[in-house]
């Protein structure tokens, strides 16, 4: 299936943004730097230069590259779910009206509990997880909140029993 017509399928329209500016290539240095941020996300630039053996100024420069590049698109913190009483999650699958994605994407960020949403191929098109406090909290956003949304043409509900969130290398 060619490019556009595949990206028609799944609710994108034919005329794509621009090309965004070519990704200047990451070298050992930055790559280690990723991976202590991606660890703690609140090393200080002093901790990050003693770490991959540069000049705090050199780190500092690479960092804000980095951000200006978009490579690092932004610093979080990694929330235990269920002792910030969001005991239940779940993966949702939904299939969508062909050409609904921005629309669809717009109504399920706004909706509490998203955590991440993707367009993705296969039998369904949009993955979502979701983060609620119980299961009663978490049918109600689906069958009251996600299946009323009019492109939404169904849903299948995946409960997750148990998550490991895997570090910069697997871990």
């Amino acid at each position: 299936m060619p490019d556009e017509q595949m990206a028609n399928s799944v609710g994108q329209s034919s005329a794509a943004p621009p090309p965004a500016p070519a990704a200047r290539p990451l070298d050992t240095i930055d790559r280690a730097i990723l991976r202590m941020l991606q660890t703690d996300g609140r090393a200080s630039i002093r901790s990050v230069a003693e770490r991959v053996h540069v000049s705090r100024a050199n780190a500092y420069a690479r960092i804000n590259r980095l951000l200006d590049d978009g490579v690092i698109r932004g610093f979080s913190a990694l929330i235990d779910q269920e002792r910030a009483g969001q005991g239940a999650s779940a993966y949702i699958t939904l299939k969508i009206v062909q050409n609904s994605w921005r629309t669809v994407r717009k109504q399920l960020t706004a909706l509490p509990g998203a955590a991440h949403i993707a367009l993705v191929s296969g039998d369904f098109d949009v993955l979502l997880l979701v983060h609620a406090k119980d299961n009663r909290e978490l049918r109600e956003l689906v069958l009251t909140r996600i299946q009323s949304i009019p492109e939404v043409l169904s849903t299948r509900t995946l409960l997750v029993f148990e998550e490991t969130d895997l570090g910069p290398e697997g871990e």
